[in-house]
């Protein structure tokens, strides 16, 4: 019962690595938001939570819409949060989307579309949360979701990776800034991830690479020095540190949670 009384939000909190930290979250005593911009996928999360935790965790469960891009949503999910909990301990910066292509062939609107959601998203939802923090005189932690992309380059995917390398400077830079307020924020790179998105990746993989659906999948999951790749419930155990009074003294710092993939 790390978090115990503590009240998170996790973004992109419906489906995935997202998903996980939720379940995870409530099964240490969190009080949790999933805040997504699917309201059906939100709806099937809750109940799926509820199916598989008891009927208990209804009280310490809210399902909130939330769209990154809007800094208008934003401040309604932060203020249905603290209405419906008193406030916020807790921001787990999940949502993202990912494209890829080769390099002569990025769009203004795929450039557009990843850093808007994973940028530009992620920094006014640290803002508007850091806010009502500071405006309570509480602590609090945020964990922003960056990428093993961010740490290279990749021919095929450069604003993904350009857009997470973006967040582990942000965490960088957020960290030193609001750590003397006692908001600790720090982030996980996850490596390759066994997660319904896969799926488009590797259809885009085989697209460009000239591959068999499929193969991408097989081969990066290979390459992982762990042998095989990661689930979402790898990442759960990482945010429950980050977040817990357990990370107090960790500020600024992206911890790679990837099988081994990249070391730094």
């Amino acid at each position: 019962m790390k978090l115990k009384d503590k009240v998170a939000v996790v973004t992109g909190g419906a489906r995935g690595i997202g998903l996980a930290i939720v379940q995870r979250y409530l099964a240490e005593g969190a009080g949790v938001a999933v805040a997504d911009i699917d309201e059906v996928a939100i709806d099937e999360a809750l109940a799926s939570l509820e199916a598989e935790l008891g009927e208990e965790v209804r009280s310490r469960l809210m399902g909130v819409r939330l769209d990154v891009c809007d800094r208008a949503s934003i401040a309604e999910m932060v203020e249905a949060v603290t209405g419906r909990f008193g406030g916020i301990d807790i921001l787990v910066n999940n949502a993202a989307v990912f494209d890829m292509a080769p390099v002569l062939e990025v769009t203004e609107a795929s450039y557009d579309k990843q850093f808007n959601v994973n940028v530009k998203g992620l920094f006014f939802t640290l803002q508007a949360v850091a806010k009502s923090m500071v405006d309570r005189g509480q602590s609090g932690k945020i964990i922003n979701m960056s990428s093993q992309a961010g740490r290279r380059g990749e021919a095929l995917v450069s604003m993904y990776c350009a857009s997470k390398a973006a967040v582990i400077s942000l965490t960088q830079s957020c960290g030193l800034g609001l750590i003397k307020h006692g908001i600790n924020v720090n982030g996980i790179a996850p490596g390759v991830v066994d997660t319904p998105m896969w799926e488009e990746v590797d259809a885009l993989f085989a697209r460009y690479e000239n591959r068999p659906l499929g193969e991408k999948k097989r081969l990066v999951g290979e390459a992982v020095p762990y042998g095989r790749m990661g689930r979402p419930e790898d990442h759960a155990g990482a945010a429950v540190f980050l977040a817990s009074d357990d990370s107090d003294y960790v500020v600024a710092q992206t911890l790679n949670v990837d099988g081994g993939n990249w070391m730094s």
